[in-house]
């Protein structure tokens, strides 16, 4: 896909395409200060190898193939047939990147308008899922009738002793990290392929509790192939008396580590698996020259939120960069909805 078109502030010609040299594409997110894991080329083809998954990208070049502003999506549809279009959505995670200039904001238009025109005939809607505050760009997005959402989210900063982080942590948490210590719950980084299977078995149970759909196995396979060679993923599985009984995926990139997924079924909680998981991860950080921990996510500030309570107790800083999201098909979206209400009951 390769069309043209030309801004009335410029005489700069951008074309908007599909196909970006590899090499160029990863330069563009290595040296741009949003550069994120969620907009690479190796999670575009993760998401590729993911069933239920379609990564969609478009990039705005000039006419030396140079990317002003570029986004990659991942389609998500939870059934097949008709079913599948009721429930396809699209996410933006860590994206859209411009060139962060006046040129790069004339591309950005450019580049959302073109996605909204693809996205329209393919999903619902869209949410785009800030790493930062995107509030510089909210002109743009809500001219194309993007609404804003309140997101919280918890940083970690690893730029300290691991010691000062541990005092940093509330007492309780410490106490909790403590006692799986001395409980025995060790913590192993995954060297097999073979225990994705074990680690999917952990999310499962948790996801099945909080009734909420949980990715395909294919999602971990391909992480386990395609990032964790490139030193871009790590999982980790905690064991106890020769027993695994959780784990842990991080994702990992410029200097950050990103807190992806988690899973320890309700039997073991009482061994405090799942504060041991996260504190490993941050110590080793801490200690390897990272910058930040970012935990994805920590609800909404008006809505009651047990997993926020969770992570506030690791000390970090408090922001809310927020989502956007724009309906593309109302009455398909309130269908969804209703669907979606009714696939939470029968899974009681």
């Amino acid at each position: 896909m390769l069309t043209k078109t030309r801004r009335m502030i410029s005489d700069e010609i951008f074309k908007i395409t599909s196909h970006v040299k590899k090499d160029i594409w990863n330069e563009f997110i290595q040296n741009h200060p949003k550069g994120n894991i969620f907009q690479t080329p190796e999670m575009y083809e993760v998401y590729k190898r993911t069933k239920k998954y379609e990564p969609v990208f478009f990039a705005v070049v000039d006419e030396s193939d140079n990317i002003k502003a570029m986004l990659l999506a991942h389609i998500i549809r939870e059934f097949e047939g008709f079913l599948g279009h009721l429930s396809a959505r699209s996410i933006i995670q860590g994206g859209p990147l411009y060139e962060e200039s006046e040129e790069g904001l004339n591309a950005l238009g450019i580049l959302m308008e073109h996605y909204n025109r693809i996205a329209s005939k393919k999903v619902i809607y869209t949410e785009i899922r800030n790493r930062w505050d995107a509030s510089s760009i909210s002109n743009i997005l809500n001219d194309m009738d993007y609404v804003y959402e309140d997101e919280l989210n918890f940083l970690i900063d690893l730029n300290k002793p691991k010691e000062e982080i541990w005092r940093q942590i509330h007492r309780s948490m410490r106490k909790n990290i403590k006692k799986a210590q001395r409980n025995g719950v060790i913590i192993e980084e995954m060297s097999n392929k073979s225990y994705i299977r074990t680690f999917y078995d952990f999310l499962k149970d948790v996801y099945h509790h909080a009734k909420i759909p949980l990715a395909d196995i294919s999602l971990f396979e391909a992480i386990y192939d395609i990032l964790v060679p490139a030193g871009m993923a790590k999982f980790h599985l905690a064991k106890y008396n020769d027993e695994y009984v959780g784990g842990r995926l991080s994702l990992i990139y410029k200097k950050t580590i990103y807190a992806n997924y988690v899973g320890v079924p309700r039997r073991y909680k009482d061994l405090n698996v799942n504060p041991l998981l996260n504190w490993h991860v941050i110590a080793w950080g801490s200690e390897n020259g990272f910058h930040t921990f970012d935990f994805l996510g920590a609800g909404k500030p008006n809505e009651e939120y047990g997993v926020r309570d969770f992570k506030k107790q690791f000390g970090g800083h408090l922001v809310n960069f927020g989502r956007y999201k724009k309906i593309h098909s109302p009455i398909k979206f309130w269908l969804a909805e209703k669907g979606f209400e009714i696939w939470r009951k029968l899974k009681q």
